[in-house]
């Protein structure tokens, strides 16, 4: 090492003072005697760098010489030797390369470092700060520094120590540690809100502290502990610590006394404690105004004191907390009020008060705020308001909160024997000394009315006491107990500032604290009650900016929100006056429209009138309505407050809390007038009536934010009134997504308008539409409501368990409905399966202002069933001292949870009782428990009956429900008597209790949250339900419908799975039976019967299994989808649907067996004939040809062809031809259709006897009535066009009719010979049809008439299609048929012509083509249903209906309407078949199909062709029969054919094998093309399986029709119980006039089941029924009223378009159509079905 390196690290370990006095030496000759000096020039400046250099060339190889004995004269004898250490030869360690410094606080910090080269003996790190050196050695490379400096820069060197005595360069860094604040807030895990400010929806958010009882384990959960209970309002807040990590085993003591007793001191000691007061401070310096505001309310309410002045040890400034105490609002009762029994309600900050402060001057014995909390105390009720000594953590030293000055109020209860002053009084407590907080001393002293100065010692010149402009009296209190007290001192300053020994407090040497009380209180008591210094917190304000304290409302947002509500407030002098003015909208106009929409509804004053033209009437009064609201300009009011909420999102927030704030003071200050008049009027029984006025104006005193709301959304309900182009309207676009924001901000949105009792639907839905945009995409949410009577706390308990702040001030009861948005985090979003949670909060049911109203208990029902039918959970409210009223509340809730359950949902429900604070309260209300669950039985039984669902028995009918865990008891609200009681820690620990419970619920999975848009479908249909008198056969939602929808929508793919699935079955089934007994079978049974019973068998195992399917696929979709909930109730309905669609199947699958069996069976002893035939004419022509060989000679064609018919007709005169009887058809038809009718009695016996089934059936059915009378009535109804209930007949008898013949003409088109299972068949589908007409009376006569022209028409064209079949299969003319092509085989034989190719065309053409035709047609009918099934239009009922009524509107014709009323079958069906050609019109569609199905057969063949070459059969009879039984599973070959083919069959095997191959594929080629070509409704009438029949009968459903207005039945499945339609028409339409005047009528029959009308009907026997009552006379079918009032828009339209040409149809007068009718346009009439379908 050089001797420049050398020096150069020696001077490295000076300090800066050192250098300097080095430097300084090196100038000095007289030191360095014998030596050159350095100018001082070139040193004074110089670093350490540049002395080195100076040092060697001024001394050079005399350097190191010279550097000793300047370090001697310093002295620093240590680095002399170590410099005489290191050799210049030895070899320095290689430097630390890098030092990281982490965990820096403001008292330590930790620093590591890289391990350098070499053999390392240790570490020295230097520590650096102005002037002050620090060095520690240590072994490892790292090292924890402590007992530093807060805020201070520091100089970190290391350096490694050689094994060798050598030492390596210094590696330096640099490091501030943190402030005191800094370092606490690192501490506290706050430090980034130090910027960026906690928010209240922050700490407000549902997270997993909230609902866990985990101790913090470290000083950064302390906050959110602190927060979590302060938001619950717990009196423990203050209380939280972190559990100690080192807690002592007491309980298992190791036997070591002294170690114990060691370890037990050391855990007393260990930990670093926090401070109350600095957690406190530090949360207030990282909050915005508004949680500051929060957390300084709920304090207050703890009885905790809350800051005056809030300290920033940083910066040493101080904030005056105006705005953090701006909502606290007091209560009291001063002395002059007590004979009154009045009271005074006020902010505190407006509160002008005598205000007396605390300070401590130097060190006090006695605790300051200790005696504060006993002076504050009565002797029953001593509460800790201020943090002190004694208290948890009260002793951990303050880092950051000395300056703090504290505040609290004293307020009077009226009480003598229980006040400690009579007046109020307001306390502050300046913490620390005042020496170093003269600005906050100087403003206590001109605020105060007295300031109590504590110490021990003092300076007798204290000028701090003597310099304050003193506005306040000086109380010295000093403690006489204390060891170095000085008299003398006292007496000195006393005397100085002028006091008497009234103004010093000397607590002497034998005195208790409880007597130095008393007299403390006293004083005080004395300066309250003569003090003239009193100032509210306004005023403070305006000293603390004289003084230059910052005051937290001085931040430019505030000011200008201050200004803006102000500006609106300020105008308010009379509120109802100012209510009419500046809120026009909301008041009696919107009154007026809420009635009318009820009215609309309910029609109860409807009277005699026409129904539609009334609701006509009362829709032109609601426009009239919307147009007087749109009349009116903006209000100035409401234009400053829109653009107010448009500000800035901090300045809005503030806006809104000054508009609060200002509100209530308004309605306070003019609410305690009221009251007070009350009170003197109610003095004297003579002023009734202006009793009832007063009364008047306190119930419409109330102002608040929420009425302004309600404004803003009255504007923008009327300006969509306006045309979508109108300027006005587009102008107020904006206003719901302003609403959005705000409820995103946690401000509450008013649901239900407490004052009209109605929901403005469109504005509350497009503030949550808004909403769903502003939020991630598809969030959830889960709602908590809660119900109970009025003033029981209901708010209360909600902003206690969720921190939220609905308002409770006095005057203040909720009124309607209010909700709000709390957030919540990932962790419990993951267990919730939400991301919101929703609090509702309602106004108290039974209310006293709604009392004396006829409809309070209606109201309170509409109320509850929204409310409970939003909710996920129910928190209802009850006191059980009172059963009168609890009964009434129970007999509400319960009629809405029922309601609840009948629509599908099944919400939660918690019962919490209040006051109950007895720790047994559980268990000795057990026997409460038993009668509160008899009552709720009790009004579950009344509720059933008033709904007519008497099914529900008792409470848990309706819902789960346990009394031992659906109950709560919750103690008192307050510990103590108020205003200075605090809030009962029991309290908030059961309402905390409460909510963890309740979020358990909602996690444990049986609730499924919705989005924001569900919830807006559920809140639209439950209010519009809830607008009806009966709620639940009123009630349609869109969720409900979409889940319906989606489970048709399964349900239907799974049906035709199954069907499919059986069809295919049936068709290789029947090719089976088709092929039996042929060459086309392998190994068949031993006869047909066996077969038969095997396919039976093989049959039922595949329904069972696919029923079992279709049940476990509808037990799977109901555990897997979300919604499945709200359509329980239908799952029975799909399962009896699956059971009986099994059942249906089961019949026809072994009827077309059976079919199919019994006509091959038949077939049987004729291809026996034939095959005998064949073989007889095989062998006669073998033997001709012998014998034409043998005259050998050439034979001419023509000579062969004499020989040949010589032969043929020599053959047919002796083959036997036995002919096969025709069965007489009409037998088998009579004695089937006597059967079907033989349980009707011996009266039907003597009307078949009466009529020969040969003579029925041959003309036109029509149903004559018996009797004369009778004949009589239906002449008369014939006449007017009206509909008798013979008309009802003959219609029930000519759709009947048309399906009969529709199945009849379908087997025909087979040419199969008759089965007797074909009259089975028609017989059930008309007792089917005749079942599905309940609505009409069926009478046997009519039955039995029907049924024989039926039968009598059937039996005629089977007995046809019989002859015909047997015609066809006379072995006579099948030989015939095919003499000329044995003509010519017999002439290629006896020439040796090859056949091979000829065969094989002919193998092709006969055989194999036919079959493979036959096989596409039996293919193709199920590829069209499950295309056509594809398509949406087809997928569901309600989606058919929906498709047929817009392809009707789009064609908008008369004639097609009037064909869809009057003949609706047989229009749906023809519409379909044109759907079906439309699908397929385009070819490519359908040959995909066609062509998918003849490669498959082409394959087959080849492949079969390609096998029976392999083995080898060596003769070709044996090769085609190897074919064919491969072949037999799929194709039915002809057995005709085959046989035919065969005889004279002389091909060699390979050549033909050969040449079969080419004609399978000329023969696909042949059949493509005509597949390409042909048409669709040619292909279809070939098809084995009627796709248009099956999609009729699909979707035709159960065939109901509506029994006033015959809209078709939509509900899904078969066996469905209840019948339904979406859409509902004018009876009008259903040939309905009025008898008087012979006009159409235009009722509609979803308004007709809520009016007072009655009808009279054929099921009623001519009575008159009323309309509300339908169910009695049709109970299987539910009729909601209109989903909206626009739904039946559509039919209204249509009457109202083509009235005059349906009365001309229908020989009626036209219709009076309602005004609004006419104006209905096309467009409308499409978005009503659209609502009623709930299309999206």
């Amino acid at each position: 090492m050089s001797d420049k390196e050398r020096i150069l690290k020696i001077l490295d370990d000076l300090s800066d003072e050192q250098f300097k006095k080095f430097k300084w030496i090196l100038q000095d000759p007289e030191i360095l005697v014998g030596f050159q000096v350095i100018p001082k020039n070139q040193l004074e400046y110089a670093d350490r760098l540049d002395t080195v250099d100076k040092i060697i060339q001024t001394f050079s190889h005399q350097s190191v010489e010279v550097v000793k004995k300047v370090l001697k004269e310093i002295p620093r004898n240590d680095l002399v030797e170590k410099l005489s250490s290191i050799s210049p030869g030895t070899q320095e360690p290689s430097l630390p390369v890098q030092i990281t410094v982490y965990d820096v606080s403001s008292e330590s910090l930790s620093l590591r470092w890289d391990i350098p080269a070499g053999e390392v003996e240790s570490y020295i790190v230097t520590c650096r700060s102005e002037g002050d050196i620090r060095k520690e050695l240590t072994m490892d490379n790292n090292l924890t520094l402590r007992n530093l400096n807060p805020g201070v820069c520091y100089s970190l060197q290391v350096s490694a120590q050689l094994k060798n005595e050598g030492i390596s360069k210094s590696t330096v860094t640099s490091v501030h540690t943190k402030t005191h604040l800094e370092g606490l807030l690192e501490d506290l895990g706050l430090e980034q809100h130090y910027k960026e400010k906690l928010s209240l929806s922050t700490i407000l958010q549902i997270d997993e502290k909230t609902i866990t009882d985990e101790p913090a384990k470290c000083n950064s959960d302390l906050p959110w502990y602190f927060l979590k209970k302060l938001m619950m309002v717990n009196v423990t807040a203050r209380n939280v610590k972190c559990a100690s990590v080192c807690e002592s085993n007491y309980d298992d003591p190791s036997g070591n006394i002294e170690l114990e007793l060691d370890n037990l001191i050391n855990s007393l000691h260990s930990g670093d404690m926090l401070n109350p007061l600095d957690m406190i401070t530090a949360l207030f310096l990282c909050s915005d105004g508004f949680v500051r505001q929060e957390m300084a309310l709920k304090m207050s309410m703890c009885q905790f004191s809350v800051p005056l002045f809030l300290p920033n040890c940083d910066t040493n400034q101080c904030t005056l907390m105006l705005w953090a105490m701006r909502d606290i609002v007091k209560k009291y009762r001063p002395q002059s009020l007590l004979q009154s029994k009045g009271f005074i309600e006020q902010r505190i900050v407006l509160s002008e008060l005598p205000m007396i402060s605390f300070v401590r001057l130097g060190e006090s014995s006695m605790s300051k705020s200790e005696t504060l909390n006993k002076l504050l105390s009565n002797s029953q009720q001593y509460h800790d308001i201020f943090v002190h000594h004694d208290m948890e953590c009260g002793d951990s030293p303050r880092k950051i909160s000395n300056g703090l000055a504290e505040i609290t109020w004293y307020l009077p209860c009226g009480n003598k024997n229980m006040d400690v002053f009579s007046e109020p009084v307001a306390v502050a407590n300046l913490r620390g000394d005042i020496a170093l907080f003269e600005k906050q001393f100087s403003f206590l002293c001109q605020t105060s009315a007295a300031v109590f100065v504590f110490f021990d010692t003092l300076d007798s010149e204290c000028k701090l006491l003597t310099n304050q402009h003193q506005n306040a009296q000086i109380f010295m209190v000093v403690n006489q107990q204390r060891k170095h007290f000085n008299l003398n001192a006292l007496k000195k300053l006393a005397t100085k500032l002028g006091l008497t020994i009234g103004n010093i407090l000397l607590k002497a040497e034998h005195m208790n604290d409880a007597d130095f009380v008393k007299i403390l209180q006293k004083k005080v008591s004395s300066v309250v009650e003569n003090s003239k210094m009193k100032m509210g917190m306004e005023q403070m304000a305006d000293i603390a900016h004289e003084l230059g304290i910052c005051v937290d409302e001085d931040s430019p947002e505030c000011q200008a929100a201050k200004k803006n509500a102000d500006g609106i407030t300020a105008e308010i002098q009379n509120i109802l006056k100012y209510k009419e003015a500046q809120l026009p909208l909301q008041g009696q106009i919107w009154k007026e429209l809420t009635c009318l929409e009820k009215e609309e509804f309910r029609l109860r004053k409807v009277g005699s009138a026409d129904i539609e033209k009334y609701k006509s009437g009362l829709q032109e009064q609601k426009t009239k309505l919307r147009g007087k609201q749109n009349s009116y300009d903006m209000s100035n009011a409401m234009t400053c407050f829109i653009n107010a909420i448009s500000s800035p999102g901090i300045e809005r927030s503030y806006f809104l809390k000054w508009m609060r704030m200002n509100l209530d003071n308004v309605s306070r200050e003019k609410l305690s007038g009221l009251r007070e008049q009350y009170k003197e009027k109610c003095r004297s029984s003579e002023n009734k009536e202006e009793i009832k006025d007063i009364d008047r104006q306190l119930s419409n005193s109330s102002l608040g934010t929420e009425h302004f709301f309600r404004e803003m959304g009255q504007i923008y309900e009327a300006s969509l009134s306006l045309p979508e182009t109108d300027q006005s309207r587009q102008q107020l676009q904006h206003l719901p997504k302003l609403c959005a924001e705000l409820l995103l901000d946690g401000f509450p949105l008013e649901l239900v308008d407490g004052d009209a009792s109605n929901i403005p639907l469109r504005w509350v839905s497009d503030v949550l539409s808004q909403l769903n945009d502003l939020v991630p995409p598809e969030s959830k949410i889960l709602v908590v409501t809660v119900l109970g009577v009025q003033s029981t706390g209901k708010s209360t308990l909600l902003n206690t368990m969720f921190g939220v702040q609905f308002a409770v001030s006095s005057g203040r009861c909720t009124r309607g409905a209010f909700m709000l948005l709390i957030r919540i985090n990932e962790v419990v979003k993951k267990e919730l399966n939400c991301d919101f949670m929703v609090i509702i909060d309602t106004e108290g049911l039974k209310s006293p202002e709604l009392s004396q109203l006829d409809n309070s208990y209606e109201h309170d029902n509409e109320l509850a069933t929204l409310v409970v039918g939003l909710s996920d959970i129910t928190i209802i409210n009850i006191a059980m001292e009172n059963s009168t009223e609890m009964k009434d509340i129970l007999q509400i809730v319960v009629h809405a949870f029922l309601r609840m359950k009948e629509v599908g949902k099944r919400p939660k429900c918690q019962f919490v009782h209040q006051n109950v604070s007895d720790v047994s309260a559980h268990e000795k209300n057990s026997r409460d428990r038993k009668l509160l669950l008899q009552q709720l039985n009790e009004m579950t039984q009344a509720a059933a009956k008033m709904e007519k669902k008497e099914e529900n028995k008792s409470f848990t009918d309706v819902m789960e429900y346990s009394p031992d865990t659906g109950n709560w008891y919750i103690p008192g609200l307050w510990n103590g008597n108020p205003p200075m009681a605090p809030v009962n820690a029991g309290y908030s620990e059961a309402a905390y209790e409460l909510k963890k419970n309740i979020i358990q619920i909602l996690g444990s999975g049986e609730s499924s949250a919705n989005n924001i848009l569900e919830f807006i479908e559920w809140m639209k249909s439950l209010w519009n339900a809830v607008k009806h008198e009966n709620f639940i056969f009123s009630f349609r939602n869109s969720l409900v419908a979409d889940a319906y929808m989606k489970l048709c929508t399964e349900f239907n793919k799974w049906e035709w799975e199954f069907k499919k699935e059986m069809y295919t079955w049936v068709t290789k089934s029947e090719t089976r039976i088709s092929n039996y007994g042929t060459v086309a079978v392998k190994s068949e049974a031993s006869d047909m019967s066996e077969l038969l019973t095997r396919l039976k068998s093989e049959a039922c195992t595949v329904l069972s299994e696919w029923e079992t399917k279709l049940l476990d696929n509808l037990t799977q979709y109901f555990k897997t989808d979300c919604h499945v909930y709200l359509v329980e109730q239908y799952r029975e309905d799909f399962a009896n649907s699956a059971k009986s669609l099994r059942r249906e199947m089961e019949r026809s699958v072994l009827n077309q067996l059976t079919a199919a069996s019994d006509i091959r069976q038949g077939m049987t002893k004729l291809d026996r004939i034939k095959e005998n035939h064949r073989k007889d004419l095989e062998g006669r022509v073998s033997g001709l040809i012998e014998q034409c060989r043998k005259k050998k000679v050439q034979m001419t064609d023509k000579e062969l062809d004499k020989e040949f018919d010589k032969m043929w007709n020599q053959m047919v005169n002796e083959l036997p031809f036995p002919k096969k009887k025709a069965t007489y058809v009409i037998t088998s038809v009579s004695y089937h259709l006597r059967e079907n009718l033989v349980r009707k009695g011996s009266h039907v016996c003597e009307l078949l006897s009466e009529k020969n089934l040969k003579d029925c059936g041959l003309k036109p059915f029509t149903y004559t009535a018996a009797g004369f009378s009778k004949q009589v009535k239906h002449t008369f109804s014939k006449m007017f066009n009206i509909t008798d209930h013979v008309m009802a007949l003959q219609n029930i008898a000519d759709h009947i009719l048309m399906d009969c013949t529709q199945f009849v003409t379908e087997k025909l088109k087979k040419k199969n010979n008759y089965h007797e299972t074909y009259i089975q068949e028609i017989l059930h589908m008309t007792d089917e049809r005749l079942q599905n007409h309940q609505d009409v009376k069926i009478e046997t006569e009519f039955e039995v008439s029907l049924k024989q022209h039926i039968c009598g028409f059937a039996a005629r064209e089977f007995q046809k299609m019989h002859e015909d079949f047997i015609q066809m299969n006379d072995p006579n003319i099948c030989l015939n048929q095919n003499k000329e092509k044995f003509r010519a085989d017999f002439k290629d034989v006896f020439h040796d012509r090859d056949q091979c190719q000829k065969k094989a065309e002919e193998f092709t053409n006969l055989c194999l083509k036919p079959a493979v035709e036959d096989f596409v047609n039996r293919s193709l009918g199920p590829d069209i249903i499950g295309e056509m099934l594809t398509s949406q239009q087809f997928s569901t009922r309600m989606f058919f209906q929906y498709s047929v009524l817009l392809d009707l509107l789009s064609k908008d014709d008369f004639e097609n309407y009037q064909s869809y009323i009057c003949s609706y079958e047989e229009y749906v069906k023809k519409w379909t078949l044109d759907q079906i050609v439309e699908r397929f019109s385009n070819q490519s569609t359908l040959f995909k199909f066609e062509d998918q199905h003849l490669q498959s057969s082409v394959r087959s063949i080849e492949n079969t062709i390609n096998k029976a070459k392999t083995e080898k059969s060596g003769d070709l009879k044996t090769f085609v029969k190897n074919v064919c039984q491969e072949l037999g599973d799929k194709l039915v070959i002809s057995q005709d054919a085959f046989g035919a083919f065969m005889i004279l069959n002389k091909a060699d095997q390979e050549q033909f094998a050969h040449w079969l191959t080419e004609c399978v594929k000329d023969m696909a080629n042949a059949l493509g093309e005509k597949f390409k070509h042909n048409k669709i409704q040619m292909k279809l009438e070939q098809l084995h399986v009627n796709p248009q029949d099956e999609l009729f009968t699909k979707l035709i459903g159960c065939g109901n029709q509506c029994p006033f207005c015959q809209a078709p039945c939509e509900a899904g499945g078969i066996s469905h119980t209840e019948h339904w339609t979406s859409l509902h028409r004018p009876e009008g339409l259903g040939r309905f006039r009025w008898d008087n005047t012979k006009k159409l009528v235009t009722d509609v029959c979803s308004s007709l089941v809520i009016s007072d009308n009655r009808f009279c009907c054929n099921p009623t026997t001519g009575e008159y029924h009323p309309y509300k009552s339908y169910t009695e006379v049709f109970p299987d079918w539910r009729i909601a009223p209109d989903s909206s009032l626009q739904a039946s828009d559509y039919w209204k339209y249509v009457l109202a378009k083509f009235n005059k040409q349906f009365a001309e149809a229908y020989n009626a007068e036209p219709a009076d159509i309602p005004l609004m009718w006419e104006e209905l346009t096309h467009d409308q009439a499409e978005a009503s079905i659209k609502e009623s379908f709930n299309i999206k």
